[in-house]
């Protein structure tokens, strides 16, 4: 497997295609978050422009190889870890670039009635709770479910919006625990949202694991 995730990285460095979702994220984060404004409330916008980014993420990675390409790679290491990789890739960087995003927002935060290590917990699991629900998605959008990019694209835009709208979403529940958090100026990390995000995560790359082996 690390072979394979060392593969699918060089492949997604190679190609330049991270660079159009990070410019996204920075332009999001650049207007939507202010120096100076509530910390909690800044972690909560940081979190939720995360989702759609590491859907279209995961999105890449998945669709990234050339026809000949996959074949050859399924053929030596097998479909479903092949495409469990591009999964893993797709999902990890949008975490590291929030997580980065996290300690910048906490640093220029108005942390008043907010400890520094709190604002860190509650925004990094926001970030991770985002994140996951946003690969979920892109996911679920990709091959081998929809491999027409117009269809793949328009259900991964209704599919974020949703996932921030639907009752039940771990998006959701920790956007709603950091609103909640900021008017009350007390963190209230959303271990649970965070949870269920990784089981939902877990559960789709499984299915689409199991699809790209026998529908490919």
């Amino acid at each position: 497997m690390t072979a394979l995730l060392r593969y699918q990285a060089g492949l997604l460095l190679r190609s330049q295609r991270w660079l159009a979702p990070l410019l996204l994220y920075a332009a999001f984060v650049g207007v939507g978050v202010r120096a100076g404004e509530p910390v909690l409330g800044a972690l909560g916008f940081t979190a939720a422009a995360l989702l759609p980014v590491t859907a279209w993420a995961v999105r890449i990675c998945l669709t990234q190889e050339p026809s000949a390409a996959r074949s050859v790679v399924a053929a030596a290491a097998g479909r479903a870890r092949a495409h469990l990789a591009a999964f893993l890739v797709g999902a990890a960087w949008p975490v590291l670039v929030g997580a980065v995003a996290v300690l910048g927002v906490t640093a220029l935060g108005d942390r008043r009635g907010v400890p520094a290590p709190a604002a860190l917990v509650t925004g990094l699991l926001a970030v991770l709770t985002c994140a996951l629900t946003g690969a979920a998605v892109g996911v679920l959008t990709s091959r081998p479910f929809l491999g027409a990019p117009g269809w793949s694209v328009t259900a991964l835009a209704l599919g974020s919006l949703l996932a921030f709208v639907t009752t039940g979403s771990p998006a959701k529940h920790a956007m709603t625990a950091l609103v909640a958090g900021a008017r009350a100026t007390t963190a209230d990390p959303p271990w649970l949202a965070c949870a269920g995000a990784l089981l939902l995560a877990g559960a789709t790359a499984a299915l689409a694991c199991r699809a790209t082996a026998r529908l490919e």
